[in-house]
């Protein structure tokens, strides 16, 4: 069977789908699907309108997000350590098993999409490839790790047509969808300034390190030239697998890759972001190949419409804004995660990350509230969501479209905390604050910067 292509979203009079998804849909491909009565039974979906899924990178968030969509067929594995991906390879023992996905996707054909959860320096290379083969793509977050990564992705598989998915999969909740609603309508005014911040990594994860320096044995069942994939070698160590790469600049995208991803992403649907104009940072101090301890970024954004320019200002790591003083005495701002944006007429709280929910402050102002009608769709789950799209072309909440506007002011984030030079007395970095052209993909004050957009991959390695 082949890939099933996206068809045509049309807009009318009202708040579309699309309008908040930011998303784009393709052209129209016939295809053919027995119907339902024929084969499938009451309340059965016939294996002629199942979705060929195979998964890339199981052994940790990819379980998780395969394990969302076993009402399709799970029809072959990858993974580059056994080991870490036994239970998964056990758990769907019909699943066609795989270390190199290059072979899979050129061997097995009837395989009609793909769920990516590699760590963050090979999405692209893996996206790419199954674009470039047909395949629809489902990838976790952060959607690649460099800029000039997230803008050739997103290309292709606009050009391709293929259904695209990233994982935040908090866009789906109602948080994200009242937020815009109440922002929309006016409930604290024009929005000049917004706060976000998460308290990851907590240790999560190391950052602020250096690198090891022993060479354990490498275990039999790692392919670790597979897992370096893009990057640069470096010897094996336990120190970067299974989940401790993502402190790591040659693999990972730091806090601001991990949850910037999902707090990040709110914020541009109720404001309808695309493209900052500058970006600045603070950090604590700096080490040659892992992110800092914490860090705090500013991005200014221009005007869109009738909305005005806003800053936003990012802190991680336990940092976070001052209580707004519209905070009774015994409320505090959520700890974990949240966003607070400021207008002209009042402020508004999300917790949790991803916006799980929003409330104006202070308590009084919101029991006065007069809460606006739910004009946005709402979502039939984030999975369900990129299976419906394979199958019918329907847009998605966090398509490759949005999803790369999201990653590349992410990964700004992460240059500007990158980007400086050392005072010839300590470690201490003079950062400057970047201005970015985003329509030419480009740093117009601070040329040493534009390195970071993109990197040399290793050999026998291309995008």
């Amino acid at each position: 069977m082949k890939g099933r292509k996206k068809t045509t979203d049309k807009r009318n009079g009202k708040i579309s789908r699309r309008d908040f998804m930011q998303g784009a849909a393709g052209a129209a491909v016939a295809f053919t699907i027995v119907p339902r009565h024929v084969l499938g039974g009451a309340g059965n979906t016939p294996p002629s309108e199942k979705l060929n899924i195979a998964g890339i990178g199981i052994g940790g968030q990819g379980a998780d997000d395969l394990s969302q969509m076993e009402s399709e067929n799970i029809v072959a594995l990858c993974d580059v350590d056994e080991e870490y991906a036994a239970e998964t390879f056990n758990k769907y023992p019909k699943a066609k098993k795989y270390r190199d996905f290059r072979r899979m996707l050129e061997k097995q054909k009837d395989i009609e999409a793909v769920v990516v959860a590699t760590p963050d320096h090979t999405h692209a290379i893996i996206s790419m490839g199954a674009i470039k083969a047909g395949k629809h793509v489902y990838c976790e977050k952060p959607l690649t790790h460099t800029i000039y990564e997230a803008r050739a992705v997103t290309k292709a598989a606009r050009e391709a047509k293929v259904a695209t998915q990233m994982g935040n999969q908090h866009q789906a909740i109602e948080g994200p969808r009242l937020l815009c609603e109440w922002i929309w309508d006016g409930a604290i005014g024009p929005v000049r300034e917004v706060h976000v911040w998460t308290y990851r990594p907590a240790g999560m994860w190391p950052q602020g390190v250096d690198r090891p320096k022993d060479t354990p044995a490498l275990p039999s069942t790692l392919d670790w030239d597979l897992w370096l994939g893009t990057a640069p070698y470096r010897p094996y160590h336990p120190d970067y697998v299974p989940f401790k790469w993502r402190g790591w600049y040659d693999f990972g995208t730091g806090t601001l890759g991990d949850m910037g991803s999902h707090n990040l992403a709110p914020i541009f649907q109720a404001l309808k972001l695309k493209y900052p104009t500058s970006v600045e940072a603070v950090s604590t101090e700096m080490y040659p190949e892992t992110y800092p301890l914490a860090s705090m970024v500013r991005y200014e954004f221009p005007a869109r419409g009738d909305m005005p320019p806003v800053k936003i200002t990012w802190y991680d790591s336990g940092l976070m804004p001052f209580k707004a003083e519209e905070l009774e005495d015994i409320r505090l701002l959520p700890w974990e995660d949240g966003i607070v944006f400021v207008g002209d007429k009042g402020k508004l709280v999300a917790e949790g990350w991803g916006a799980q929910s929003v409330r104006l402050i202070p308590e009084t102002k919101m029991k006065e509230y007069q809460k606006p009608p739910k004009t946005l769709p709402r979502s039939i789950g984030h999975y369900k969501e990129w299976v419906k799209a394979c199958k019918d072309g329907t847009p998605t909440g966090s398509d490759f479209e949005f999803a790369s506007l999201v990653t590349e002011t992410c990964l700004l984030g992460n240059i500007a905390i990158r980007t400086g030079t050392k005072r010839p007395w300590g470690q201490a970095l003079i950062r400057k604050k970047l201005n970015w052209d985003g329509l030419n993909m480009k740093f117009t004050n601070v040329p040493e910067a534009n390195e970071y957009i993109h990197r040399q991959y290793r050999e026998g390695w291309m995008l």
